[in-house]
């Protein structure tokens, strides 16, 4: 399917428009309502629940932003949202309460997370969650193989590849050279047929953004921008920026 312009219409802001000071944690329904009142589009992320839940939050563990010593995985959904976020009233959002707050009035980008093993649980739930929402709504994810199932679980939701050239995040360790060189050089493409990018801004320009953006008119989201030059690479070589610490 064609990507909407709605896609790339707003910036987007990163796992809502967060800041940890004023109270507003990353991925938050703090974050995420600062966020509807900017006018701005939300990136989220989720991880799977104990008990298939798809859950708002970035990290596959829970120590960073709770001191919780689990896994995500570990824990209910019920569990997982009864825990505080970095010190705030805030917890941790279930997908169809996240969605819920924003009611559609900014559109909402999901990453679903992944740990390249073939296991499509979390990306069949936030497929079911998000084909329920009435709403400006996308998914996307590193993994190619999320990505294609995605097509076949919700065909008429925007799907998108976040990617980047220089693999220098130690999960990349453990992948085989020859996935690492397909997500490099965008080789899934006939497989994946992702309907958007969303590439590394310190990666741009790049080749697959390059010839996406020239010839099959797909448009590249830049994460994520942070300063001032970040957003300028991202003005020239993208159709929108992910951006946080700053309100554009």
């Amino acid at each position: 399917m064609a990507a909407p312009a709605w896609l790339t219409a707003r910036p987007i802001a990163h796992r809502g428009l967060h800041d940890r000071a004023a109270g507003r944690p990353e991925n938050t329904l703090a974050a995420a309502r600062a966020a509807v009142a900017g006018g701005f589009a939300i990136e989220c992320d989720v991880q799977l629940s104990r008990d298939g839940e798809a859950m708002v939050f970035h990290d596959a563990a829970l120590g960073r932003l709770t001191g919780a010593s689990e896994a995500v995985a570990e824990r209910s959904a019920a569990d997982l949202a009864s825990l505080a976020i970095a010190g705030t009233a805030e917890t941790i959002p279930t997908l169809s309460a996240f969605l819920a707050a924003i009611g559609g009035a900014v559109p909402v980008i999901i990453e679903v997370k992944s740990r390249y093993d073939g296991d499509l649980r979390l990306a069949t739930r936030a497929a079911e969650v998000a084909a329920a929402y009435d709403g400006p709504v996308a998914l996307k994810s590193f993994d190619p193989q999320v990505v294609g199932a995605l097509r076949d679980l919700c065909p008429t939701i925007p799907r998108g590849i976040v990617a980047e050239t220089t693999q220098d995040d130690p999960v990349y360790a453990a992948l085989p050279p020859s996935l690492r060189r397909a997500l490099s050089d965008l080789l899934h493409f006939a497989e994946t047929r992702p309907d958007f990018l969303s590439w590394r801004v310190d990666d741009l320009p790049c080749a697959p953004t390059y010839l996406c953006r020239l010839l099959g008119q797909f448009p590249v989201m830049a994460w994520t921008v942070r300063t001032a030059d970040q957003r300028a690479r991202a003005g020239a070589h993208a159709d929108q920026m992910v951006f946080e610490g700053f309100v554009p």
